[in-house]
């Protein structure tokens, strides 16, 4: 029983580095831009189907993959300096009922576009040939792909710690975070903080969606689920908080594949029910200050 247990927090471990790729965006987008973007899920949804078609339709799928980790975070950069740019600037010292109005158009939009352009059925993507092994963890396989998820979420831990901690950039972005009028009053260039800040974060979900794509099928709807569990995530983690960002997703994932086993048929409560004790017990969540 403990290999099975053990198993399934590694894969618990493995769904979480994966939801912390958009957990990590949206708190971070959230911290600086006060905006709490609704579509960060669909950026998800939107790199996933990228990725199909760089590995299946561009290239063959033994370096399509590759590729697409080099190319969809780049798009997706790209993809959210222009709605910073055209959309976000607009209304982000507006009231939040705005700011949900409108990124939540966008879920619409990018849904209506995915439609068009990829249609509705759904969509699948083999794994790299290079990862379809498997490791033996107390006499039980694990999938080798599993295994590198986990060590490309954790460099990617490790960059936006050193990013954060160790440059310029990082350390404007923390105080942003902390006293956006006070960045400002030092002569700051704010909106392009902004729309880097958003062109990292998007970019970020993207490598989150190449990584999530040859995991189960492709299909619409998987904005909806992965933007629940990704606020989720930051909830539990505190909001604007990277580290509390990972947190909160490995617990929501450890939950979620260690609850199938004991109660299938309640692990989304399970998920709430952390959520509402945070709420209660510790309004500022795990990596917050009590004031």
């Amino acid at each position: 029983m403990l290999d099975i247990i053990l198993i399934q927090v590694l894969s618990g471990i493995t769904r979480g580095m994966i939801l912390f790729t958009v957990a990590a965006g949206l708190t971070i987008i959230f911290g600086v831009l006060r905006v709490a973007n609704f579509a960060h899920g669909s950026f998800y949804m939107l790199a996933m189907y990228m990725s199909y078609t760089v590995t299946v339709t561009l290239v063959s799928p033994t370096y399509g993959f590759l590729w697409g980790l080099l190319i969809v975070p780049a798009v997706m950069a790209v993809f959210g300096i222009v709605i910073d740019i055209l959309l976000l600037r607009r209304i982000v010292i507006r009231e939040h009922e705005y700011q949900f109005i409108l990124t939540f158009a966008l879920t619409l939009i990018i849904a209506d576009g995915v439609k068009l352009f990829w249609g509705k059925d759904y969509r699948s993507i083999p794994r790299p040939p290079f990862l379809n092994g498997s490791v033996n963890i107390l006499d039980r396989p694990f999938p080798t792909y599993y295994v590198m998820i986990i060590l490309v979420g954790a460099a990617v831990a490790t960059l936006i710690w050193l990013l954060m901690t160790r440059t310029m950039f990082g350390k404007i972005v923390r105080a942003s975070i902390s006293d956006r009028e006070m960045v400002s009053c030092l002569r700051h260039n704010v909106p392009l903080l902004n729309t880097s800040v958003f062109a990292m974060g998007s970019a970020i979900t993207g490598l989150g969606g190449v990584l999530g794509a040859p995991i189960g099928s492709i299909g619409l709807g998987i904005d909806t689920a992965i933007i629940i569990e990704a606020f989720a995530a930051v909830i539990i983690g505190t909001p604007g908080n990277v580290y509390g960002a990972l947190y909160g997703a490995v617990i929501i994932g450890v939950i979620h594949s260690v609850g199938i086993i004991f109660a299938p048929r309640l692990t989304i409560v399970l998920i709430f029910i952390v959520i509402c004790s945070v709420l209660v017990f510790m309004p500022q969540g795990l990596m917050g200050k009590r004031r």
